[in-house]
């Protein structure tokens, strides 16, 4: 049996983009239901920062006061290892205008809930967990709605979800995009990141974010409240090798990047705490078909460099609330329904082209050079130089981290003064 049920707007995926989405959608007084796969937000996600652009989307949505009672820790500036153990100060976001002079690290289920409490103040939005994508509904070639199973359960009752217009929000291996014939352009990535935690002590530095560097092994570790969230970075393919020579040889590993890290690297019980991802870049050349658009990691996956992955996509979600609303408003259908999706395409492209052409640069001069042990004797010296003798340029380094290119505002009807 198949349940079939009906929504405007069908938002596919419930990580920060689907669920910004959802929120301005239903502040147009739209109809929109977030479908979500798993059960709740409570897992351990990677990516935690919440860069300017997006604070200040908060600020402007009135939810500034509620995400700032959220447990976080913030980052005031980047900087790169010298050898003489000093450190080249890179972005400066003391030079930013505050209050959005800094990147929060926040757990992206607070954020998550956050969001998802807000959207439930408003009558037109609509939240289901633990049921999965499988597949796309069409009708003469336009795709009219998704097929939705429990996630736990692909044997459990089907749903027929029905909507004007379905948004793909499903990840970088997204359902959607794949059965829609949509398939991204892929670059070439050097490496993999291998993320794990370990206990954060009161005199650790808060508010820096350094990476480390020794022969051919790269680290950043992100401080947050009780603990540092740490990426390890390796050639890609190294996942097999890293987990052969065992847990004491990856703990060496970080004490000999972070030597004041060598007391508390027993709490990597076993490889089992260290969760590898395979990173990609890729972007589609088209990002819609009729009645389906793609956006996030869906339409571009990012690089980890630079952290900017989720503060993209909420950019994209804002801009396709912005676009799509005011047409599903007037009642905009066909043809005409196309052309907005086809506008958040060509909105949204040039910050991701950016943004990518920014991380293969990051990927060249940084991490390419420190696999070949070519970063011992320092980081590339023309940043460095520029950020040392021309001080403007940490201002514009920290600009381009914290707000990323074309960062959105929300829509004047989704602005709401904070309670």
């Amino acid at each position: 049996m198949v349940t079939v049920s009906r929504t405007t707007v069908a938002v596919v995926g419930g990580g920060p983009a689907g669920v910004v989405l959802g929120l301005l959608l239903a502040r147009a007084g739209i109809d929109v239901r977030v479908v979500e796969k798993h059960d709740d937000f409570n897992r351990d996600f990677r990516g935690d920062t919440v860069h300017a652009s997006t604070i200040r989307l908060l600020d402007e949505l009135g939810l500034g006061g509620r995400f700032a009672a959220l447990p976080q820790s913030r980052l005031d500036d980047f900087s790169l290892p010298l050898p003489d153990g000093s450190r080249a100060l890179l972005g400066d976001f003391s030079r930013l205008r505050p209050p959005y002079d800094h990147v929060a690290m926040v757990p992206q289920w607070d954020l998550l809930d956050l969001l998802v409490t807000a959207a439930r103040e408003e009558p037109s939005f609509d939240i289901t967990t633990g049921l999965a994508a499988t597949d796309n509904t069409e009708e003469n070639g336009v795709v009219t709605g998704v097929h939705l199973r429990p996630y736990r359960d692909l044997d459990g009752e089907a749903e027929e979800l029905r909507a004007d217009v379905v948004i793909a929000c499903d990840g970088r291996d997204s359902v959607l995009r794949a059965a829609a014939g949509l398939h991204p352009r892929s670059f070439p990535v050097p490496f993999d990141t291998w993320w794990f935690r370990l206990p954060r002590e009161p005199d650790d530095p808060a508010t820096a974010l350094v990476p480390a560097f020794s022969g051919t092994d790269v680290l950043l570790s992100f401080p947050r409240p009780d603990y540092h969230q740490v990426a390890y970075f390796a050639p890609k393919g190294s996942d097999a090798s890293l987990r052969a020579a065992g847990v004491e040889s990856f703990r060496a590993r970080v004490a000999r990047l972070r030597p004041d890290f060598a007391g508390r690297v027993h709490t990597i019980a076993s490889m089992d705490d260290v969760h590898v991802l395979d990173v990609r870049m890729d972007r589609l050349t088209r990002w819609w078909r009729p009645g389906l658009l793609c956006i996030g990691d869906a339409a571009h996956a990012m690089s980890p460099a630079g952290g900017v992955g989720i503060n993209l996509a909420v950019q994209d979600a804002v801009a396709t609330a912005a676009i799509l609303a005011p047409a599903l408003g007037r009642g905009l259908g066909g043809a005409d329904l196309d052309g907005a999706l086809a506008a958040v395409q060509r909105r949204r492209t040039p910050p991701a082209v950016v943004v990518q052409t920014a991380q293969a640069f990051l990927h060249c001069v940084v991490f390419e050079r420190a696999f070949a042990g070519a970063l011992q004797a320092g980081p590339p010296l023309l940043p460095v130089l520029l950020a040392r003798f021309v001080p403007p340029v940490r201002g514009l380094y920290a600009r381009g981290i914290a707000f990323g290119p074309l960062p959105e505002h929300a829509p004047e009807w989704a602005r709401r003064t904070a309670a």
